[in-house]
């Protein structure tokens, strides 16, 4: 038995699931799970929950926030959960600030060895702060809107490169998103690629007839995408491409604020009845819709490396991608999909392409070998802040 201390670890985390929203950065918390499952960690996180200033905390939309705990265990992870002053819309700037006032009371006295940062806006920055009080060092985690958005935003920008350069590490969930870190002038040779896990005895191949039919679907071709229904994603491009799909259902499995807009395009369009809009999936269900489809697609303006894609293609379904984040190193070949412009031609032209020829699952989840697995995600993680550490 080692007599080395354990690496006590305190990781802060925006984006991290509650009783409230129970898919909300759901890939952050099985990343936090697979580092505390390794040996010589002890691992505490902070969430901390955003309200607005009175009396607007005491809208319907915040409700269930306000009633989370303060603290609890959360699949066997202890979280605390402090508050801080969020100003909607137009307080991005304050908001590191303001997380660090909250977190700081809570932590004070207690021993720890490294800060880590999830997500690297508003984390990044409000974890350089906490690190800072504390005497520690510092690694901040990049997975994209927070470098392709935030990282651009004059507003936010500055904050978010002093944390970088504060930091003794960093990581990126793709060499593509390494590639746009140094683009804004963060040092490449700080940053680390870190890539997402898998639970592959979940997301795996099945038979797509048996997804079907647990889901009620006919046997007419499916494209599916998961995702928010907010623009970046661009579930209309998929909706304007379905004229030239004339015999392809699309499926949407997400929630968001462009619902009533892609309706009216779809029936402007008159494919509304090829369009179904699922609303909100939870993780459990993702695995049959992934192989009931006959293709996922998903032409995001930004990504660093979607869970989405890893996860279809583990489940043996081909993707149709726009070339953002991390696609190429996920379409390596034809039988993982194609990486399409953000045109509606192209998007139809790629679907009929895959429908023409389509590929075996089995074929399909193979190209992912063994780089995506969260045991693996979890041991470099440790490693990684082992080597902070110690600079």
């Amino acid at each position: 038995m080692s007599d080395t201390p354990p690496l006590r670890v305190l990781s802060i985390a925006t984006l991290f699931p509650d009783a409230a929203r129970p898919n909300f950065g759901l890939f952050v918390e099985k990343s936090l799970r697979a580092v505390a499952a390794q040996p010589g960690i002890d691992l505490t996180i902070v969430a901390p929950i955003g309200l607005p200033p009175f009396p607007l905390s005491l809208h319907e939309r915040y409700r269930a926030l306000r009633n989370l705990p303060q603290r609890e265990q959360w699949n066997g992870l202890t979280i605390l959960r402090p508050r801080f002053t969020l100003i909607p819309r137009i307080g991005a700037r304050f908001n590191p600030a303001n997380i660090a006032r909250a977190i700081l009371p809570i932590v004070r006295g207690r021993k720890f060895d490294v800060v880590d940062a999830q997500f690297f806006y508003p984390d990044g920055p409000a974890a350089m702060r906490v690190a800072e009080a504390l005497g520690l060092p510092l690694s901040v985690k990049a997975r994209g809107a927070d470098i392709s958005h935030f990282g651009h935003d004059p507003a936010t920008a500055p904050q978010l490169l002093a944390a970088a350069e504060r930091a003794a590490g960093l990581l990126a969930v793709s060499d593509a998103m390494r590639g746009e870190m140094a683009a804004i002038g963060i040092d490449r040779a700080k940053v680390a690629i870190h890539y997402t896990g898998i639970d592959k005895s979940r997301f795996s191949p099945g038979d797509r007839t048996t997804a079907r039919a647990a889901l009620r679907m006919d046997d007419a071709p499916a494209i599916l995408t998961v995702g928010a229904l907010i623009p970046r994603k661009g579930q209309a491009l998929v909706i304007e491409a379905l004229p030239a799909l004339p015999d392809v259902h699309y499926w949407l499995a997400g929630a968001g604020d462009q619902e009533s807009n892609y309706r009216k395009l779809a029936e402007q369009l008159g494919v509304e009845r090829r369009v179904h809009f699922m609303g909100a999936v939870a993780n459990s269900d993702l695995p049959q819709l992934y192989r009931a489809a006959d293709v996922v697609v998903m032409p995001s303006a930004s990504e660093g490396l979607a869970n989405a894609w890893v996860e279809a293609l583990a489940c043996g379904t081909p993707i149709v991608i726009s070339d953002a984040g991390g696609a190429a190193e996920l379409v390596t070949s034809p039988v993982a999909g194609r990486i399409a412009q953000r045109t509606p031609e192209a998007i139809a032209d790629a679907v009929q392409a895959i429908l023409a020829n389509p590929p075996a699952p089995s074929a399909v989840a193979a190209t992912l070998g063994d780089r995506f697995d969260w045991d693996r995600n979890g041991r470099e993680l440790a490693e990684h802040l082992r080597r902070c550490t110690r600079r």
